[in-house]
């Protein structure tokens, strides 16, 4: 039998929590979810061509070794 490994402070019913929690939630509660992740952060999302990921992944790293992060 293959055992669960959950990350650190995670168990099953952790998880089961987590995923009711997303289930039950309404499209509109998602957003508001959505937006207050990233309000007043210094990050952003954005969509990019997939064959780009390579370059991008690359320049993080640089920026990340030179001490931002």
């Amino acid at each position: 039998m293959k055992k669960n490994h959950f990350p650190p402070g995670w168990d099953e019913a952790r998880v089961r929590r987590v995923l009711a929690h997303y289930e039950t939630q309404s499209e509109d509660d998602a957003a508001v979810e959505d937006e207050k992740a990233f309000k007043g952060k210094a990050r952003t999302v954005i969509e990019v061509p997939i064959e780009l990921m390579p370059v991008i992944r690359e320049i993080i790293a640089q920026y990340e070794a030179i001490g931002h992060a």
